[in-house]
């Protein structure tokens, strides 16, 4: 008798901990979907550049596919950047592309630096050519430098001054009236 006392208390005792562990778990859920809901990971901000809004890239030259010299200086609204090796940039594309059409950007105006090697071109890269000026670097480039990426997408929006408005990965999240011009 004594034997199934103990046990049946031992069963007891194990019921309650699993009990309490169900209810630390559920809890946890719980708060991961507010996250989840919100857009919130807890995760500070993604910068994609070390260069702050406000500044000014650093000079650079560099010479596109046709051979056509760019400078810092070359007066781009908007600078793209992505990576052949990117699981996230082919998704980036799309929106890119929207973006530049909506504003009726000239591809004069706009380039998308691709980070890799050209004798293996991404499968977007004939949508990035059609709004776009491409141009592919090695990865670290210099263009890629005077931004101070950090990682791939990078949309970067510039002023008439070639001073830094904005960027983020999302082309959706820069600040679209300021494109306007």
């Amino acid at each position: 008798m004594e034997l199934i006392g103990a046990a049946v208390i031992i069963v007891g005792l194990f019921s309650l901990a699993n009990l309490l562990l169900a209810i630390g778990i559920i809890r946890r859920l719980r708060e991961h979907s507010e996250l989840i809901g919100r857009g919130s990971f807890g995760v500070p901000e993604v910068r994609v550049l070390k260069l702050a809004a406000g500044s000014a890239p650093a000079a650079f030259t560099a010479t596109t596919a046709d051979g056509r010299q760019l400078t810092s200086a070359s007066g781009f609204t908007l600078v793209a950047f992505f990576s052949t090796t990117c699981p996230s940039c082919p998704a980036a594309v799309g929106p890119f592309t929207r973006l530049v059409a909506d504003q009726q950007l000239s591809s004069s105006r706009v380039l998308a630096v691709i980070a890799g090697s050209r004798a293996e071109p991404p499968a977007y890269l004939d949508d990035l050519t059609a709004v776009a000026t491409p141009l592919f670097e090695v990865l670290g480039g210099p263009v890629q430098q005077a931004f101070g990426v950090t990682g791939y997408p990078a949309i970067c929006l510039l002023d008439e001054s070639g001073t830094l408005v904005a960027s983020d990965y999302d082309p959706a999240r820069l600040p679209a009236p300021a494109l306007a011009r």
